[in-house]
């Protein structure tokens, strides 16, 4: 609704509403008590049929819905009135309504003649308007006018006809200001007839018109005037003004000219802007009141707002936001894009101790995970934050769930070697990525087969980095050691210190769990770790402990090397462990090996030369050609993933260059959407951390 203040006949009305929903409401209209010239001029603004939006209707006629109000000459208003109708359950009328309008009660609007017309819809019907009183005459009513529809039944009409077969129009008398219409109709052959007054450019006959619907609103045209007795519009001496309280308009610069459409006048107020009412002083003291208060609020709402946003922007700070616009392939969605994403978290995917996981569909219909963590408690933001106030992460949505379910899950998905080796390798090189090709050092922090999801095509994405040193937190050490029980670093537990040979021990719990199909725990009470350790110390071998699925006599000493290098992963001394680099040249190289069928080898650093700036082995030993590299390289840059960086606080787009490395897991430094690029998650969750 549009406010503003109107003087009439030298008295202030404060905050007249000069706007119902989508239709503009000018003096000498307005809406409410003595906010217009007087009686018939008043509108109502309410809501209609349950729906929120407003609607502007003639007081006097809660009937008439008005489009369009206009003081311009010649001075008009549009309203929607019902159509009239007569429906037979044969041989009794059940229904009829004669249309019956009442606009004269104020002597303010007339019906236009030269823009409506009376139109007829039935089968065999006559309907005539009859229209004012005659006043002993030899009629009743002064106006009758009508016209006669026919046919057979309804296929007789057609469509964009209306001369007499199934509709038929006539011209109105000039002066109706009222209206009812009465039917008469013969050899019923359709259910209902109807008749209305409707705008002559605004109805075109069509033959679904005769169908039953006792429901509707046509346009018509009414013309209005200012009549009052006690007011007058003489012309005036040029620069000589009105004489005050008898002249209709109040303004120098409002306009009054004598009405067209019978006796009385228009007042032309199209100059309002430049209007000079007088004000009384009471009416300049409360107007004065009212403009201070509504200063105060709008000062107050402006501060709101500059203080949520300050807001806004310290939790982009907080969470890393600025960190993250210098990163190259980072994408920042605002809060209202996760929504639409998201369809307002319409779907969960999971959901854990620290935060939700729902499923969305990106505009170029990609399906990703909208992960959200929620706030931890006061005493433990310190090791959590980047995770508070509450930062999202997008990422490829994973068709296969994770690596946990489908390891352990009731399911008992057949796992060839061949697959676990490759979920191990991307594994592995994701890790690495992390390790040694970013900008920054990124630690996981909780490796392990729960959070290594997979896709449709079972290719590895590593996702939930809990406790990733990626937004250069300014401390090496955490001050609540977190992680899953059965993959946390012994050294990581005991001093809270965070390496990347901490990942390096988890990873090498995970390569047990995929060579064993056993969880950390399992059976009575039995470790995986303890066994596989108790096994090679008695037999030099982990034959025990493999998966019988995967157990075939060619592939044990590939399952043997796969043992004893999550053995050394495994390792105390935290020097003594290899780094991802190395674990994933090995794995790549025992699946060149198993490929090439060789008989016999061995795993040591000496069975490979140089390593790629990459990070990609460029020899293997003699057997490895320099083609067999470069498909290796061009695979790798083909395996990346969907991740984006959320921050609800902000919205800014940035546009970010492609990086086509292979990673198969998450990191904040390099995300992009709609391209596979390595992954990042700022939040945990229950599947993260426990």
């Amino acid at each position: 609704m549009a406010l503003r203040a109107v003087a009439v006949s030298g008295a202030l009305l404060l905050l007249v509403v000069t706007r119902c929903g989508d239709v503009d409401i000018p003096y000498p209209f307005g809406i409410g008590p003595n906010c217009s010239h007087g009686v018939g001029f008043e509108i109502e603004c309410n809501t209609r049929n349950g729906s929120s939006d407003l609607v502007p209707t003639l007081a006097a006629t809660s009937l008439s819905i008005m489009q369009n109000l206009s003081v311009e000459s010649p001075p008009m208003a549009k309203v929607m009135l019902p159509v009239a109708y007569q429906c037979y359950d044969d041989p009794t009328k059940t229904q009829d309504f004669n249309g019956e309008v009442e606009l004269n009660k104020t002597g303010v609007y007339g019906i236009s003649d030269e823009l409506n017309m009376l139109v007829v819809l039935g089968c065999n019907t006559m309907v005539y308007t009859k229209n004012g009183n005659s006043e002993g005459g030899l009629y009743p009513y002064l106006y009758y006018t009508g016209c006669i529809a026919y046919c057979n039944d309804s296929r007789s009409a057609q469509d964009g006809k209306c001369a007499g077969a199934g509709c038929c129009h006539v011209d109105i008398p000039s002066g109706l200001t009222d209206n009812t219409l009465v039917f008469d109709s013969w050899n019923r052959t359709n259910p209902c007839d109807y008749a209305f007054l409707v705008a002559k450019e605004e109805y075109v006959f069509q033959r679904s018109d005769l169908n039953k619907d006792l429901n509707r609103n046509m346009p018509v045209w009414l013309d209005w005037a200012i009549r009052d007795d006690d007011s007058a519009c003489p012309p005036l001496a040029l620069g000589k003004k009105p004489p005050a309280g008898s002249y209709a308009c109040v303004s120098d610069n409002s306009e009054c000219v004598f009405s067209t459409n019978g006796p009385g006048y228009q007042s032309n107020d199209a100059k309002t802007q430049q209007c000079t009412p007088k004000f009384p002083v009471a009416s300049r003291i409360a107007l004065g009141v009212c403009l201070g208060f509504s200063f105060l609020i709008v000062t107050f709402l402006i501060t709101l707002v500059m203080f949520q946003k300050q807001k806004m922007n310290e939790y982009f700070k907080k969470n890393g936001g600025s960190i993250l616009q210098k990163v190259d392939n980072v994408k920042i969605f605002s809060k209202d894009e996760l929504k639409k994403i998201t369809k307002n978290n319409l779907e969960v995917l999971g959901q854990g101790g620290f935060g939700k996981v729902y499923k969305g569909t990106l505009g170029d219909n990609t399906i990703v995970a909208v992960k959200t963590s929620i706030e931890v408690n006061e005493a433990r933001k310190d090791a959590f934050t980047n995770e508070v106030d509450v930062p999202m992460l997008v990422y490829e949505f994973a068709a296969n769930g994770n690596l946990q379910d489908i390891l352990h899950g009731d399911g008992n998905i057949p796992l060839p070697l061949h697959l676990r080796l490759d979920i191990a390798i991307e594994s592995a090189e994701g890790l690495r990525y992390m390790h040694s090709s970013t900008n920054r050092t990124i630690q996981h922090g909780d490796v392990k087969p729960a959070n290594i999801l997979l896709t449709n095509k079972f290719i590895p994405k590593i996702s939930d980095i809990g406790t990733s040193k990626l937004l250069t937190v300014d401390k090496d050490f955490t001050m609540f050691v977190v992680g899953s029980m059965g993959y946390i670093d012994p050294v990581f537990h005991k001093t809270g210190h965070l390496t990347q040979k901490s990942d390096v021990y988890s990873f090498g719990v995970v390569l047990l769990e995929l060579i064993s199909r056993k969880p950390t725990i399992y059976g009575e009470n039995c470790s995986l770790i303890i066994e596989f350790q108790k096994s090679y110390d008695k037999e030099n071998s982990g034959r025990m402990m493999f998966d019988k699925d995967i157990e075939i006599e060619e592939d044990i000493l590939i399952l043997e090397e796969i043992g004893r290098l999550a053995m050394e992963c495994l390792k105390e001394k935290v020097e003594e462990r290899p780094d991802m680099k190395e674990v994933a040249e090995r794995l790549v190289m025992l699946r060149r090996s198993r490929k090439g069928g060789q008989g016999s080898y061995s795993i040591s650093p000496q069975n490979f030369e140089e390593i790629s700036i990459e990070g990609t082995p460029k020899s293997f030993g003699a057997e490895i050609s320099e083609s067999s590299n470069a498909a290796e390289e061009r695979k790798m840059k083909k395996q990346t993933t969907n991740t984006v960086i959320v921050f609800p606080s902000r919205n800014k787009k940035q546009k970010r260059k492609e990086d086509g490395r292979r990673f198969s897991g998450d990191q904040t430094a390099a995300s992009k959407l709609a391209r596979r690029v390595p992954q990042y998650d700022s939040s945990i969750d229950g599947g993260g951390w426990q």
